[in-house]
């Protein structure tokens, strides 16, 4: 199993959340990296929309999992994933193949949002800040 996370919002090193926390404390930071994408505020939180575009960029970081069964169990938890229940979750955790700060590309699970973006707000430099 993928011990790759790549994060790009409430669970941040630097969004100082609880969940985040814990995610510091059963995993390794790698480092900073980012996908080809759109985010988009949904409300105190971010979601993130695959795109094609390669000036279309979130940026996040990368952890490495301690033992990924058990983080992606309360990690799917938190983003509202219910098994079996695609078409009711907000989020779909996914592998997706991004890039390092140094360029490298890396395949790391990632949370993608799933319903309509219509009427939230796009955050241009995909920068996710909790005042964003």
């Amino acid at each position: 199993m993928n011990l790759h996370l790549f994060v790009y919002g409430t669970l941040l090193s630097t969004a100082r959340h609880p969940k985040g926390a814990r995610l510091q404390r059963e995993a390794r930071l790698i480092g900073p990296a980012s996908i080809r994408g759109r985010l988009y505020r949904i409300k105190h939180y971010p979601g993130l929309v695959e795109g094609t575009d390669p000036n279309e960029l979130v940026h996040g970081e990368v952890h490495a999992l301690n033992n990924p069964v058990s983080a992606l169990t309360w990690l799917d938890a938190y983003e509202g994933i219910v098994p079996g229940a695609l078409d009711r979750n907000e989020y779909e955790r996914v592998e997706r193949t991004l890039r390092l700060a140094s360029g490298e590309p890396i395949t790391a699970w990632v949370y993608l949002y799933r319903k309509t973006v219509a009427p939230f707000r796009l955050i241009p430099d995909g920068r996710w800040r909790p005042s964003s």
